[in-house]
C-alpha cells in the first residue's frame, strides 16, 4: 500500500522524521518496504494486519508506537454518537454482518478541494469529484471502504430503502466502467428500493446508481461484507479493487459505524448538503476481548530478561489498555486488532517493539524423541535416488493439461483448463525439448522421470513416471514404504548452482594428433584458453594411438548468456583454437 508521509503528518503534532527514518522504523519493527519515491512509501502490509493497517491511520499507529510519538487524534477512539435513523434497512446477515448507510440531501457535485486532490494523487488515485473522492479518502485514511450512490433509485416516495441480499443466478449488472456481468447467485449485492442490484457488495459499484453532475441527493454505504465470498466474487469478475482487498482481509464490525459517520461528515464538508440520517443493521454485538500473559512466559518464549516496566511500556506505546496483577498482564484488546487472540500474540508485539535484534540467540533443545519420517516422502526420496543412479534426470512438469477429469475453477490460462490425469503427456513434451540439448547437457541419452500428483478415477494420486529416448513413457503409483533405512540415504554434495542460458548452443568437434606423452588435459587447457567464456562444455569422446602419436577428439559446446550465437561467431572461435594448436605443432585431423 502506498503511504504518504504528508498524509501521515496529519496524525501528529510533532514533525515526523524524514522518509528514510520511517522506512527503517517500519522495516525493523513492522512491515517490509517495497519502494520509496520521495515522501511516498510502498508498505507491504502482512496478511495478519490487513484488517487494521491497510490505511494511513493504521501505519500512523505503528509509527507512534515505534518512534514514541504521540498521536494528536485517532478516528477510531472518538465515541460514536446516537445515529438518527432515516434509511430503512434490509440486510442478509450472512452476507453483511453490519449494514451501514447514510442519506445526505442537497450536495453539489463539483471538483474536489486541492487538499483532497493532492492527498489522493499522492497515493496513485485519480481525482473524480468531491463526493467520490471523499469515499476514497475515508478508505485510504482509516481503512474502511465506502461508496456513494445517487439516492433517486433508493427512494420510494419519501422513504429511502437500502438492502443487501444474495444475488440471483442470471441477474445482469453493468459495473462502473461499462463492464456488464452476469451474477452467479453467490455474490452479495446492494439493492435499491425496487430490490434491483446496484453494486457487487464489497467489490464494485454499478452504473444503475452512478453519480451524475446533476445529482443532489446521495446514499452513502459503509457496510461490512463477509470476507471469503467477497474475495471469490472479486476473482470471479476479475475486479481486484482496493475495496475488495480490504474486505477480504476482514475488519472489525465497528469499522463500518466509524466509516459511515466519517464519510457522511466529509461529504457534507466538501460537497455541502445536510445529513438527514442513517441506517444501521447489526447482526451481532461484539463482546469485549481480553488476553492474559505473564512476564515469566514472555521471557521464557523470547529468551529475554525483560522487567515489568519494559512490558508495560510496550503495551502503553501500542495503545493496548491493560491491568497488571503481580506479574500477569491482562490486555483489553482494541476492537480493530483482530490479530490479538492468544498470549503468544501479545508476546510477538512485545518482541517486535523491543526489537528483534535485542532478542538473544538461544540454542534449540534436542528433540526428546526421534522425529517421525513421512512414509510418502521417504518413498519419493528412495525412488528418486534409484532412478538417478540409473541415469535418469528429474523434471517437474505443469499440473495443468489440455484434458482431464477436473476442470480448474480459476484458470491460470485458457489453454490448459484441466488438472492432469497422467504424467506421461508432460514427460513426452519434456523429452522432446531436452533431446535437442543432449550435447549441452553432456548426455549420450536423455532419460527423464517425474514424481508428482495426478487426478484420475475421482482420486488424487502420487505417481512416478519415466521416459527415455529408447523407452516409452510409463507411470505407476508411488508406493509408501517403511522409512526405517532413511538415515542411510546419501547427503547431497551440491555446493553451488549455476543458472542455464536461455539461448541455443552450437556444437563443434575437433580431432588432432599430438605426441604420445601429451595428456588430454593439456590439450583441453589450450582449447579452453582460446575459447573463453563462450565454451560452456568440453569433453573427450575419442582416443586412439598410432606409432609415436595419439589422436584425441573433443566435443565443444558454445553458448552465450546474452544472445543467440551465429555460426560465424562460433567459427571465429574455432579459428583461434586451430591457430593455437598449430603453434604447439599439433596436427588437426
Amino acid at each position: 500500500m502506498k503511504i504518504s508521509r504528508t498524509w501521515l503528518q496529519n496524525y501528529f503534532a510533532q514533525p515526523l522524521p524524514e522518509a528514510q527514518a520511517l522506512v527503517d522504523a517500519l522495516t525493523f519493527h513492522a512491515f517490509e518496504i517495497e519502494g520509496v519515491d520521495g515522501d511516498i512509501l510502498d508498505v507491504k502490509v502482512t496478511p495478519n494486519r490487513g484488517h487494521d493497517c491497510l490505511s494511513h491511520r493504521g501505519i500512523a499507529k505503528e509509527l507512534s508506537a515505534i518512534l514514541g510519538l504521540a498521536m494528536k487524534g485517532d478516528p477510531l477512539r472518538v465515541p460514536l454518537p446516537e445515529f438518527p435513523i432515516a434509511v430503512e434497512m434490509t440486510v442478509d446477515a450472512a452476507r453483511a454482518p453490519v449494514g451501514a448507510a447514510a442519506y445526505v440531501r442537497g450536495v453539489t457535485i463539483a471538483p474536489s478541494p486541492q487538499w483532497l486532490k493532492s492527498a489522493l494523487e499522492s497515493v496513485g488515485q485519480r481525482s473524480i469529484n468531491n463526493v467520490v473522492d471523499a469515499t476514497n479518502y475515508v478508505m485510504f485514511d482509516m481503512g474502511m471502504p465506502t461508496h456513494a450512490f445517487s439516492a433517486d433509485t433508493f427512494k420510494l416516495g419519501d422513504t429511502v430503502r437500502y438492502g443487501i441480499r444474495s444475488s440471483e443466478k442470471g441477474e445482469q449488472l453493468a459495473l462502473l466502467g461499462g463492464l456488464a456481468v452476469e451474477l452467479s447467485g453467490h455474490e452479495a449485492v446492494i439493492v435499491n428500493a425496487s430490490n434491483e442490484p446496484v453494486d457487487i457488495g464489497g467489490v464494485k459499484g454499478g452504473m444503475r446508481a452512478e453519480l451524475q453532475e446533476y445529482t443532489h441527493d446521495v446514499v452513502l454505504s459503509a457496510s461490512k461484507f463477509e470476507p471469503v465470498q467477497t474475495r471469490k466474487a472479486a476473482q470471479r469478475f476479475n475486479q481486484r479493487t482496493e475495496a475488495a482487498k480490504r474486505f477480504e482481509n476482514e475488519m472489525a464490525d465497528e469499522c463500518a459505524l466509524y466509516g459511515i459517520r466519517a464519510v457522511a461528515e466529509l461529504v457534507r464538508d466538501v460537497a455541502g448538503g445536510e445529513i438527514i440520517g442513517y441506517g444501521i443493521e447489526r447482526a451481532r454485538t461484539p463482546a469485549s476481548r481480553s488476553v492474559s500473559v505473564s512476564l515469566t512466559k514472555i521471557n521464557a518464549v523470547l529468551g529475554t530478561k525483560l522487567g515489568e516496566t519494559d512490558v508495560a511500556d510496550v503495551l502503553k506505546r501500542l495503545d493496548l489498555p491493560h491491568q497488571q496483577t503481580e506479574e500477569e498482564f491482562i490486555v483489553t484488546v482494541p476492537f480493530e486488532r483482530l490479530d490479538l487472540v492468544i498470549a503468544e500474540d501479545i508476546i510477538e508485539e512485545v518482541a517486535r517493539m523491543v526489537g528483534y535484534e535485542k532478542i538473544p540467540v538461544v540454542e534449540l533443545p534436542a528433540f526428546p524423541t526421534k522425529p517421525e519420517v513421512n512414509t510418502t516422502f521417504y518413498a519419493a526420496e528412495k525412488m528418486r535416488e534409484e532412478l538417478m543412479a540409473q541415469g535418469f534426470s528429474e523434471v517437474f512438469t505443469s499440473v495443468f493439461a489440455d484434458k482431464g477429469e477436473r476442470v480448474v475453477a480459476n484458470k491460470v490460462d485458457g489453454v490448459r483448463p484441466y488438472l492432469r490425469a497422467t504424467l506421461t503427456t508432460g514427460l513426452q513434451d519434456a523429452l522432446e525439448r531436452n533431446a535437442h540439448n543432449k550435447e549441452l547437457l553432456g548426455l549420450k541419452e536423455v532419460k527423464l522421470f517425474e514424481i508428482g500428483t495426478v487426478w484420475s478415477g475421482g482420486k488424487e494420486l502420487m505417481m512416478v513416471g519415466t521416459i527415455g529416448e529408447k523407452e516409452q513413457a510409463s507411470e505407476k503409483p508411488l508406493e509408501s514404504t517403511d522409512a526405517a533405512a532413511y538415515n542411510d540415504l546419501p547427503i547431497s554434495t551440491l555446493v553451488r548452482y549455476k543458472t542455464f542460458s536461455k539461448f541455443p548452443s552450437i556444437v563443434r568437434d575437433i580431432a588432432l594428433w599430438v605426441p604420445a606423452a601429451t595428456t588430454p588435459e593439456e590439450v583441453l587447457a589450450v582449447i579452453r584458453a582460446q575459447a573463453g567464456e563462450l565454451l560452456v562444455r568440453s569433453e573427450k569422446f575419442d582416443e586412439f594411438k598410432k606409432g609415436e602419436k595419439t589422436s584425441y577428439a573433443f566435443r565443444l559446446v558454445f553458448q552465450s548468456f546474452d544472445k543467440t550465437l551465429t555460426d560465424e561467431e562460433a567459427n571465429a572461435v574455432m579459428e583461434k583454437i586451430y591457430a593455437a594448436v598449430k603453434e604447439k605443432a599439433w596436427e588437426v585431423r
